[in-house]
């Protein structure tokens, strides 16, 4: 199944962009630098909804409309007391097909997955405004990624698609993660 090789495939690029994010929220003091770590993630996902827009239908992803978006992080940067005027750079990878799309909308949906850690993570920091985006899909969050993985794993359905789908997935995470910039080596 592409959901256990794409896994498996971008595990490294996955956990590179992982430090990057963690090292980011680890700073987090203040509502300000909250906002500070949303506006990477709405400058990336919004570039990446550009891409995948013309491929990522309701014919190929029913529930497409429902699905969380970059709207919900510009709403909880904004419920922060910021806006996304200054953003970071932010470069999506080429996304030419569905099966494309799909390996880039792995990382985004990926991404819900881990967010109840992260609202505790805030919540011990004193942040508890502007989570809606990490607040997934709440008790459906499961639910929603299985049949997200569902439709991928049926919509690619050769070898050559899944090393499509795994080829962007893993761009996905490389470019996310240069939102972010270098991370300093401990030494």
């Amino acid at each position: 199944m592409l959901s256990n090789k794409i896994k498996e495939a971008t595990k490294e690029a996955h956990q590179q962009l992982e430090r990057k994010v963690v090292l980011k929220m680890k700073g987090i003091r203040s509502n300000a630098d909250y906002a500070d770590v949303l506006k990477h993630f709405y400058a990336y996902f919004s570039e990446l909804e550009k891409a995948i827009k013309p491929f990522i239908t309701a014919d190929v992803l029913p529930d497409c409309a429902k699905r969380r978006n970059s709207s919900y992080l510009k709403a909880d940067i904004e419920e922060l007391g910021s806006s996304v005027d200054e953003l970071p750079e932010a470069v999506a990878p080429g996304i030419n097909n569905t099966v494309e799309a799909l390996g880039a909308l792995y990382v985004m949906e990926g991404s819900i997955m881990g967010g109840p850690i992260i609202v505790q993570m805030l919540a011990k920091y004193g942040v508890d405004k502007g989570v809606s985006f990490f607040s997934g899909y709440g008790e459906s969050t499961g639910q929603m990624w299985g049949k997200f993985v569902g439709v991928m794993n049926a919509e690619a359905e050769t070898e050559e698609q899944q090393a499509q789908a795994i080829r962007v997935a893993d761009e996905t995470f490389s470019r996310f993660g240069d939102v972010f910039g270098e991370v300093p080596v401990a030494s």
